[in-house]
Formats: structure tokens, sequence, C-alpha cells
């Protein structure tokens, strides 16, 4: 039985490293035929209109701030309305004030 997995264990490897060296041939060939068009058309990197591999995303945080919609007149800080509630409005609204309060 141990004898028999093997058998199989090692097929598995020979034929994972058989699919590898296909899929860089095809990945090889691919390349070749895209530089053989873009030198044909006499296109560039900067033609297909994109930074990186896949045409890299913005960086999070990159974003304008968000203007604020809620300010605590006692203290003057401020809230976008995003994300977590402050402390104090929270405590706020726990007691009898209403979100409507606070708006600028």
């Amino acid at each position: 039985m141990a004898n028999r997995l093997n058998d199989l264990l090692a097929k598995k490897a020979e034929l994972e490293k058989q699919i590898l060296e296909v899929q860089r041939e095809e990945r090889a060939s691919a390349i070749g035929q895209v530089k053989s068009l873009m030198a044909q058309h006499g296109l560039t990197l900067a033609d297909l209109g994109t930074r990186g591999p896949a045409g890299t995303p913005k960086a999070r945080g990159s974003t304008k701030k968000v203007p604020p919609k809620y300010r605590d007149p006692a203290t003057g800080q401020t809230w976008s309305g995003r994300g977590l509630q402050p402390t104090w409005l929270r405590q706020a609204l726990a007691g009898s004030a209403k979100l409507s309060d606070f708006l600028i």
C-alpha cells in the first residue's frame, strides 16, 4: 500500500513539473507575441495606459479629507459621520441628546 502511495506521489510530482514547464513555455510565447506586436505597431508601455502589471490601483488613504458634519458645542471636536462614532458623541447620545443636535 505504501509503495502504491509513493508511486502516485512521484507521478504527481512529475506532472506538476510538466505543468510548470508548459506554463513557462506558453507564457514566454505570449510575451514574445506581445513584444512582436508592440514593435510592429511602434507601441510602448506608456501607450497601453498602465503603470504596473495590472494598472496599479491608487493607494489607500490618498482620497480627500471629508468635511465634518457634527460638532460638540462644549469642546469643539468634530466628526465627519464616517467610521466609528467618537466617544463624546456616543456619551451624548446615551443621554438625552439626538444626533441632529450636533449637526453643523
